[in-house]
């Protein structure tokens, strides 16, 4: 395995690759994103333990999407069966997967928990659905504090998960060493991930103006605008999610076939995004 750094420009490459891969095969697309989300909200119906369940899911989902994206860069249909891509590679690679997963529910309900420091628990109880949101809460300083502290902290713990499902999938690397390595590679090429970050903020922008404007000849329709926000957010989520796996490419060489277990002829390769840029050692 060998670390690539590229360009800053490189960034806008990878949401313009999600958002292909997305026009390419948009119904199974939104559709395994769809039933992604729906197994996280189910499991965390389940007391006690249903969130952390629900959390410890989303490696497995990271990596499904990176599958689908690379099926259909391909020109193949994703499947459902891609949602289990991570539980049939192996009893090695499952058990990395479950331990990464334990990895991120114990990370974040760590940042949800310093959270509470600042509230009392109000942020936490609202973002995992106990609590619901008010116009006085929001207003709260202390939730707002509560708020931008999740946010501070939850952006280092999105870097060190946000190659890791690939590494453990794609390269056989052990959970602990796949943190490290997605951090390395997240730092090293800071520059394409701003670049990358402000993309998806703007084509969230954009998003948020045809809600408005739809809205406006819809005539304020809550129902209908409500609706529409909620279709517009789950598709570029969906766009966003499907976008990881051109990062990963760009970022990571690709394992040698020596290195390859016997059957990863059947899944495919993180493909490489339109315009993007060139291998080199």
């Amino acid at each position: 395995m060998k670390l690539r750094i590229v360009p800053a420009r490189t960034g806008l490459d990878w949401v313009k690759g999600g958002i292909f891969v997305f026009r390419r095969q948009p119904l199974a697309m939104a559709a395994l994103f769809f039933m992604s989300m729906a197994a996280m909200s189910l499991l965390s119906l389940f007391p006690l333990i249903g969130p952390a369940l629900a959390l410890a899911l989303l490696p497995s989902v990271t990596l499904a999407m990176m599958v689908a994206s690379a099926e259909a860069m391909q020109g193949r249909f994703p499947t459902p069966d891609v949602l289990l891509v991570a539980f049939r590679t192996g009893k090695e690679r499952l058990r990395h997967m479950l331990q990464l997963g334990a990895l991120y529910a114990v990370g974040f309900l760590l940042v949800i928990g310093l959270s509470a420091l600042v509230d009392g628990g109000q942020f936490a109880l609202v973002y995992l659905g106990r609590a619901e949101l008010t116009e006085d809460i929001v207003q709260s300083s202390s939730f707002q504090a509560a708020m931008w502290l999740s946010m501070v902290l939850y952006l280092p713990l999105s870097l060190l998960f946000w190659h890791a499902p690939g590494l453990v999938h794609w390269h056989g690397v052990p959970p602990v060493k796949s943190l490290f390595f997605s951090l390395v590679a997240c730092v090293r090429n800071m520059g394409a991930f701003v670049v990358y970050g402000l993309g998806w903020l703007g084509v969230f922008a954009l998003g948020g103006l045809v809600t408005s404007l739809l809205a406006g000849l819809l005539g304020g329709s809550l129902g209908a605008v409500s609706g529409i926000m909620v279709g517009l957010a789950m598709v570029m989520a969906t766009m966003l999610f499907g976008s990881i796996v051109f990062t990963f490419r760009d970022c990571f060489e690709p394992p040698g076939r020596s290195a390859e277990r016997p059957d990863d002829e059947e899944r495919p390769a993180p493909p490489r995004p339109p315009g993007g840029p060139a291998e080199h050692d």
